[in-house]
């Protein structure tokens, strides 16, 4: 097992903790923020090495099928961690019930992207089966629908923050390759940016 895919699974044992059935939201919170932070790390290491060895880690794209229930709020959430991790959505239109998502970037960061945003789905359903309706709400569901937005918004916002974190450090002068992450980095968006263009012309 390589040093990333063993980071990737300890990713994914934080993640499978945070879902787990008796675990309290403070204690879900906080083992889903060291996993954001370890996601961030092994997005920057690799796009070091695909910088050195470019098949490792090829640009990609992924159309995602989100149903209901409250389907524009998941949509809602995998935008903001897409968005996060360096890639970009545009979002389809639909005949059916539910949103359809197209999800450009680098496959790792693709990946990245629907490990946290899957084991957060998890985490918001059994938070909201935990919500207590408060007595003086009028419509159940508009308090649900605020309780998934409030959610989504707090855990991106969070997911941000550990990316940006991880790239402010990488890209730092003092960094042994920061200026080589930075230029790494920025060919990566233009590229993905790129790649939307091509499949959306104006």
């Amino acid at each position: 097992m390589t040093s990333h895919n063993a980071l990737l699974e300890r990713v994914r044992k934080l993640l499978a903790k945070a879902e787990a059935e008796g675990v309290t939201p403070a204690e879900a919170q906080a083992l889903t923020a060291k996993a954001a932070e370890l996601m961030a790390k092994y997005g920057i290491n690799r796009a070091l090495l695909a910088a050195e060895r470019p098949e490792t880690d090829r640009p990609a794209d992924r159309v995602v099928d989100i149903g209901n229930p409250w389907a524009r709020v998941q949509a809602h959430l995998l935008c903001g961690l897409a968005s996060a991790m360096r890639c970009q959505c545009v979002v389809l239109p639909r005949t059916d019930p539910g949103s359809r998502i197209h999800v450009f970037g680098f496959a790792s960061d693709i990946e990245r992207a629907d490990i946290l945003h899957t084991s957060l789905l998890v985490q918001m359903w059994q938070g909201l089966a935990a919500a207590e309706l408060p007595s003086w709400s009028r419509s159940p569901r508009a308090w649900r629908r605020s309780w998934l937005l409030g959610f989504a918004t707090a855990v991106v916002s969070r997911v941000r923050a550990a990316e940006h974190n991880a790239a402010a450090e990488a890209t730092a002068p003092a960094a042994a390759s920061g200026s080589k992450t930075t230029l790494v980095l920025a060919d990566r968006r233009q590229v993905i940016r790129r790649n939307i263009e091509h499949a959306y012309p104006l």
